[in-house]
């Protein structure tokens, strides 16, 4: 399988849905580092992932710069997760929501005894958000508080 050009990809897309040519972000500043402190065993671990998974019964992510948050319990049954997206091919997440949400993995590592535990809920959002000021200035700390009111000590960050 050859690898995927994401961003030649994500250019046309927007291109093809009417916005203007894409201003990437470049951050200059290192990011923000804090190393455990004590063994993933005994982490409990948040999950925030961009690939549009919903419930049944929540309302869907919409296009063009939707910041809003799903809280998904991490003891959803996963036939009743959905994904919408528009920057990215479906068909793999509807069959199977785990390739863009790990959930039953991460369960899994917890009843392994890997991980400590799981935050509750876990948060998702639509990723592809045109403006990185409101994912700045809004969405992400909106998703710090609710990780750090959780008190988790890591969280997994599952890009699209």
């Amino acid at each position: 399988m050859e690898p995927v050009e994401y961003i030649p990809r994500i250019r046309d897309n927007y291109l093809r849905l009417g916005y203007k040519p894409y201003n990437w972000a470049f951050n200059t500043d290192p990011p923000p580092w804090t190393p455990l402190n004590k063994p993933l065993s005994k982490c409990r671990l948040g999950l925030a992932a961009s690939g549009g998974i919903y419930m049944t019964g929540q309302v869907a992510f919409h296009y063009k710069d939707d910041i809003s948050v799903r809280d998904i319990p991490t003891d959803v049954d996963t036939k009743d997760l959905r994904a919408t997206h528009f920057a990215y091919d479906l068909s793999d997440a509807r069959t199977d929501p785990n390739v863009v949400f790990p959930i039953d993995p991460l369960r899994r590592l917890v009843r392994e005894g890997f991980l400590g535990g799981l935050a509750e809920p876990f948060q998702t959002f639509i990723g592809g958000i045109y403006s990185p000021r409101r994912v700045t200035q809004d969405l992400a700390p909106r998703l710090t508080a609710r990780f750090l009111a959780e008190g988790v000590d890591a969280v997994l960050l599952v890009p699209v």
